[in-house]
């Protein structure tokens, strides 16, 4: 699938470096030719004869190799390659390279390169949470830069959260969906899947029944035809996709901060089931039973996240899609909702208990639009997504 493709693999410093010499493999297995630029950060944690040895070329490390630079060797090796991956992308190397600073043989190729850029950033929990990091992410997006990962997990450093470089195969996965001739290619899309946990205390919270299966399905399909896909997920039962920047979230309102992080897109779907409700002052502390009788719970409303998008003022996607997962008057009920949130679209499905749709294999949907009422047969949830990603494709380049 990669033949005659050539990656410009630039390895940064960390413990997850080990991995880039597996993707190497990996890539070379896939046909690609990989010219590797190693660290001085990444030369602690594997070596330049490693790299070469697997890549079956000499190891690129230094801006100042007289030699290379006679003819401006940084700039050739920038825009020769059909795509630069940085992997795995540092907070240093990202902070360089949001604000175009160039003072390494790797920040410098970045700089120069007219090639497109996927990054796969590992760090410690806390610097990817840090707002600086956060920042740089949202600047590095805007520039058009493609993230896959991180994932969340066990860390070297004994902590645990979002910051593990994603495994090489969903590395790989990415950079096939960014190199593929498919209708989507250079358009990015954002989705929400799986549900959101509203917290009561620190051990219960406030959930409903999705799976977040139908999500994930969208987001695999619409990677297949070439797009540039961000996954804002709720704690779904099913795994996240590869190849695709995954965004692990709890609540409807880290949600709504994620999507507003994730914009500007060419599309928007909104698979999530978000919940309606939280509560408005969940406690601290673990809820007793006591004589008093059962504890009292406020509410306040969530997000309308699906309406705030599709009402947008400036930058509104050009495609935004919605979801109703119904129990009765479906298609009434639907169509409402379009023309009250605003959306272009809304996939809409029966998920009586006796339907088994949510939280199974396969769904019936209606597409409403504004053309009317469109329903499908039952399908498989995957043949679902293929088919509505088909659609979305059609439509995003009729309308370019």
């Amino acid at each position: 699938m990669l033949a005659d493709k050539t990656i410009l693999l630039i390895i940064g410093g960390g413990i997850a470096a080990y991995k880039a010499l597996e993707l190497i493999r990996r890539l070379q297995d896939q046909g690609a030719k990989v010219t590797p630029v190693l660290t001085r950060a990444g030369e602690e944690f594997v070596t330049p004869l490693s790299v070469s040895a697997l890549a079956g070329q000499a190891v690129h490390r230094d801006l100042f190799d007289l030699t290379a630079e006679a003819e401006m060797g940084h700039i050739q090796l920038s825009r020769s390659a059909d795509l630069v991956v940085v992997a795995p992308a540092t907070a240093d190397l990202m902070a360089k390279m949001a604000n175009g600073i160039a003072n390494d043989l790797a920040s410098t190729l970045l700089l120069a390169t007219d090639t497109p850029v996927l990054i796969a950033p590992a760090m410690n929990v806390r610097m990817w949470e840090h707002p600086a990091t956060q920042r740089n992410l949202k600047t590095l997006r805007d520039d058009g830069v493609q993230v896959v990962g991180p994932d969340e997990g066990n860390m070297a450093c004994g902590e645990f959260g979002p910051g593990r470089l994603t495994e090489p195969e969903a590395i790989l996965a990415a950079i096939q969906s960014k190199l593929s001739d498919g209708p989507l290619r250079g358009k990015r899309v954002v989705i929400t899947s799986g549900p959101t946990h509203e917290p009561i205390d620190p051990v219960r919270y406030i959930a409903n029944r999705s799976s977040g299966a139908q999500g994930t399905a969208m987001a695999r399909a619409l990677r297949d035809l070439g797009a540039d896909v961000v996954f804002i997920t709720g704690p779904a039962t099913v795994r996240p996709p590869e190849g695709v920047e995954v965004v692990p979230v709890e609540s409807a309102l880290e949600m709504e901060s994620a999507v507003q992080a994730a914009l500007p897109a060419d599309v928007a779907i909104f698979a999530a089931a978000v919940a309606d409700w939280r509560v408005s002052s969940a406690s601290d502390r673990k809820l007793k039973k006591s004589k008093d009788g059962l504890p009292s719970l406020t509410f306040a409303e969530n997000p309308d996240i699906l309406r705030s998008v599709a009402q947008m003022k400036t930058g509104r996607p050009p495609l935004v899609v919605g979801f109703a997962a119904e129990t009765n008057d479906v298609v009434d009920n639907a169509t409402a909702k379009r023309l009250r949130k605003g959306c272009d679209w809304i996939v809409a499905n029966d998920v009586s208990p006796e339907t088994g749709i949510m939280g199974g294999q396969e769904n019936a949907i209606v597409l409403i639009s504004e053309h009317g009422a469109e329903p499908w047969p039952r399908l498989a949830k995957d043949e679902v997504a293929e088919r509505l990603a088909t659609r979305i494709a059609e439509t995003v380049n009729s309308n370019s």
